[in-house]
């Protein structure tokens, strides 16, 4: 780890590394292999005469993007040796993605806590605040990401809505949801339904959202489809466009509470957010 970050892995069409780093990346990325900063699989620094097969694997440490530091701390609500549950803020995305690498929960945390082989054991969206679990070591990643893989979380959210719908809650919003690589917005259309929501109305605009399967967007899109769009919403039901450093409007959707039998221990695990929408 450096600063929070494993290394690249990058496979290589074969011959001179470096010639082969220049060609692809440019000539700042043949720098770096001279400079010492890119090792093969046994650890071993790459020079400007090295040479390896296609498809053998070096290891590099990516240049990070520039960000917008995210103003806000990342609360911790319980830790022990396996997992460590925090209250994540709005805007800080789960892990890197893109443009957002040191500025997301968890690379923010391995700094912070010293941790690292943390990895989250599920996620939520950068714009979605709340309850977020972690596995500490990797012994114990499978168990937990697993139990989340398999829909053995209860998962129960708050979003508040200005909107008005014609429906009788509570309600169960069952639909096929499609969201496609490179496209901001997640759309349902026909099909064979994959994402189900139940939906509670607790009055003054706020609503208690309990999804029964972890679709892109799922709560977002289920929302806005009873025409009841989540307040501060950037992409539903149209897409508009917020200001990186733009921190005045947090989308109003919380990741309250989760519950589950852990699976090394078997105890009841519930987990409640601190924060209010």
């Amino acid at each position: 780890m450096r600063d929070g970050l494993g290394p690249a892995r990058l496979a290589l069409h074969g011959g001179n590394v470096a010639d082969e780093f220049e060609r692809r990346f440019g000539a700042d990325a043949r720098a770096k292999v001279l400079a010492g900063e890119v090792v093969d699989a046994d650890g071993v620094v790459i020079d400007a005469t090295t040479t390896l097969p296609a498809g053998a694997h070096v290891y590099h440490y990516r240049e990070l993007p520039d960000e917008v530091v995210v103003p806000f701390e990342i609360p911790v609500l319980y830790r022990d040796d396996d997992i460590l549950v925090v209250d994540k803020p709005h805007f800080l995305a789960t892990m890197p993605r893109g443009g957002h690498v040191a500025q997301t929960a968890l690379v923010r945390l391995r700094r912070d806590l010293d941790l690292p082989e943390l990895s989250p054991a599920h996620r939520l969206d950068r714009l979605t605040a709340g309850v977020l679990l972690f596995t500490v070591r990797p012994q114990v990643r499978g168990a937990y990401q697993t139990m989340f893989a398999r829909g053995e979380v209860r998962k129960t959210y708050l979003a508040c809505s200005s909107g008005t719908a014609d429906v009788d809650f509570p309600t169960v919003v069952r639909s096929r949801i499609v969201k496609h690589r490179g496209q901001l917005q997640a759309y349902e259309e026909p099909g064979e339904p994959n994402a189900e929501t139940a939906i509670e109305a607790l009055g003054d605009g706020l609503y208690r959202l309990a999804p029964r399967t972890g679709r892109t967007h799922q709560l977002r899109v289920h929302m806005a489809s009873l025409g009841l769009p989540i307040d501060n919403d950037p992409l539903y039901p149209s897409v508009r466009e917020v200001a990186a450093d733009d921190f005045s409007a947090p989308l109003k959707l919380l990741a309250h509470r989760l519950e589950f039998d852990d699976p090394r221990t078997g105890e009841r695990r519930c987990f409640v957010s601190s924060a209010r929408l």
